[in-house]
């Protein structure tokens, strides 16, 4: 993504699972460097690894990821960036909880096993596969704002609910090919990892998640349809990662996209 003179602020997105029987420590760290570079959003943290979106000052952001990434259990860390006229967060947190996406299935381990990570590049020579099952592991009120072309929607409303869908809905003997995304990457490796205690054999899953994917595909060639949840006051971004007209019903706790008036900006 092409940062604009305006952009003020850095957002980074990052998460790898790796073994943290240190996450206490980590989690204190994480508050007080933060804090130090005036970080906003929220970072969560398990034994099993480290997920969170954080925004701030660009180079202020920057000094904090490089000493992020200097851990050496974080070298393989998935890491995204964009960027934007204003911090989409109002204040900063870590948590200190028993997962770093909650999926209440401990079997699915993706620093056990894991499904095959397609590339960005890749992605829509094997989703136009008949073979394969395309299926968005995102909540129902996400997929509202847009998704794959033809992906299957589980219609869940948390994570914790994909499971039961996959157990309902797929079987291993019959759906021989799956394919999965989400947002960053962060759920698809639990999804997988899930779907292979399950007996599947060919489960794939979209490296980097779909910010990665309008990333690096031009809108031209993409598969993708529509726009893009994301979980800070953004609410979406268009396939050039840039803030869209959806804003939040809190009433409903669904997105909703403004109409603009005809003639108006």
């Amino acid at each position: 993504m092409t940062m604009k003179p305006t952009d003020r602020f850095g957002i980074a997105a990052f998460y790898c699972f790796a073994d943290l029987p240190d996450a206490d420590d980590w989690a204190e760290r994480l508050r007080s460097e933060g804090e130090a570079h005036d970080l906003k959003g929220t970072f969560i943290i398990a034994t099993e690894g480290i997920n969170g979106t954080v925004a701030a000052e660009k180079d202020s952001l920057e000094a904090f990821l490089r000493n992020l990434t200097q851990e050496p259990r974080f070298a393989k860390g998935s890491l995204k960036r964009s960027y934007a006229e204003f911090n989409p967060f109002p204040k900063y947190k870590v948590k200190r909880k028993k997962e770093i996406v909650s999926f209440r299935q401990p079997e699915a381990d993706p620093r056990a096993k894991v499904g095959h990570y397609v590339k960005p590049a890749e992605w829509n020579h094997l989703v136009t596969d008949p073979e394969v099952v395309l299926v968005d592991t995102r909540n129902d009120y996400e997929v509202e704002v847009g998704k794959f072309k033809g992906a299957v929607n589980p219609q869940t409303q948390n994570f914790t609910q994909f499971a039961q869908w996959v157990k309902e809905n797929l079987d291993p003997t019959k759906n021989h090919k799956v394919a999965m995304y989400c947002t960053g990457g962060i759920r698809c490796e639990k999804a997988t990892a899930y779907l292979l205690t399950e007996g599947f054999r060919e489960v794939y899953h979209l490296e980097g998640g779909i910010l990665n994917y309008l990333a690096q595909v031009p809108a031209e060639k993409s598969c993708w349809e529509g726009d893009c949840f994301v979980f800070d006051d953004r609410v979406a971004v268009d396939h050039q990662l840039r803030p869209t007209d959806w804003v939040m019903d809190n009433d409903l706790n669904w997105p909703v996209k403004i109409e603009k008036s005809p003639g108006r900006d």
